[in-house]
């Protein structure tokens, strides 16, 4: 199992129980494939430095794994795929 540090970026379209069951449901995902989640942030909302689909501001979300490569490509796809999270970033430790 290796370290991870997920960033994420939701659109600021959503409402705020909608966001946050959003960054829920990754977790959920990342434990599912055996993650342990060392820590969850939520940044706010912040303005982009450029447009990204249509959009000037997101929420951002920070969360730091312990995983193996099942959970992180799993994560990869489903937010990959997913047209409420604008970008998102996975960086081993």
């Amino acid at each position: 199992m290796k370290n991870y540090e997920i960033s994420f970026i939701v659109r600021p379209d959503l409402e705020k129980d909608a966001v946050e069951k959003l960054a829920k449901s990754y977790e959920k995902v990342l434990v599912n494939h055996k993650a342990k989640v060392l820590s969850s942030k939520e940044l706010g909302q912040k303005e982009l430095a450029y447009t990204i689909k249509g959009q000037k501001t997101g929420y951002y979300y920070l969360i730091n794994v312990e995983a193996n490569d099942a959970a992180i490509n799993e994560f990869d796809r489903l937010a990959t795929l997913d047209e409420k999270v604008l970008r998102h970033i996975i960086i081993k430790l």
